[in-house]
């Protein structure tokens, strides 16, 4: 990349700019083989732990990281977190990359920055679906097995501070939040509620910034941890 080139300021036209972590060579090999296969796509540097992901993400300020979360040294929980707390790097979408048998550190990561997550044996279209996706801003929370995990944990999880600043979130908000939590689109939410996307698209911004949630997926560990929504719970 040129000096002179932002890497912070993008257009429509340019390709979604990834950052690939894995402590193996040719996992890593091989997704940067099928991300570069893909038009709108481009590989922009690697990583084999967590120390080398941060200082890679903090030197080219990616679009999306696809992170494993199992590495020597600095795993791909602290290094989400890391990234997570840079206010430098708010514009980075974190991927876990994990096994079921890592499910225990799924919930960790997203609360502490991840957008989602996807399993290794995942397939490539979906895998490159997900990258689009995190990109334009949604999370990858929607599938119900996600949900029931996220669930699971979070009722585990130590007591949230959020709880009072729901007091700062309307009526509406709070009822798009919980449809956000059900892993619902903004499209789906509009018309259980009757309103325009548009305008459940505000609702969800509006209910991000007071809680100070980066993107949906950390809404959704929110509403969970604030015990707006419970496991089971339906409208």
């Amino acid at each position: 990349m040129s000096p002179t080139t932002s890497p912070t300021t993008s257009s429509a036209e340019d390709p979604i700019r990834v950052v690939l972590v894995d402590d193996q060579v040719l996992v890593r090999a091989g997704l940067r083989a099928l991300v570069e296969a893909e038009p709108g796509m481009t590989v922009v540097g690697e990583a084999g732990d967590g120390d080398a992901a941060v200082e890679a993400v903090r030197r080219e300020r990616p679009d999306v990281v696809l992170m494993d979360i199992r590495m020597p040294g600095t795993d791909g929980l602290a290094a989400t977190q890391r990234i997570s707390a840079d206010p430098d790097l708010d514009a980075v979408h974190v991927v876990i990359l994990t096994t079921f048998e890592e499910d225990s550190y799924v919930f960790e990561a997203i609360r502490g920055g991840a957008a989602g997550f996807l399993v290794k044996d995942t397939e490539p279209a979906e895998l490159l679906r997900a990258v689009r996706t995190v990109h334009a801003g949604e999370s990858l929370l929607s599938p119900g097995a996600t949900r029931s995990l996220v669930a699971a944990y979070a009722t585990h999880a130590k007591p949230s501070s959020l709880a009072p600043a729901l007091d700062a979130l309307t009526e509406r908000e709070r009822q798009v939040m919980q449809l956000v939590a059900l892993g619902l689109t903004n499209t789906e939410i509009a018309e259980r509620l009757f309103v325009s996307p548009t305008t459940t698209k505000t609702h969800v911004s509006r209910a991000m910034i007071k809680l100070g949630a980066r993107d949906r997926a950390q809404l959704v560990v929110f509403a969970y941890e604030t015990g707006l929504v419970t496991p089971g719970w339906q409208p």
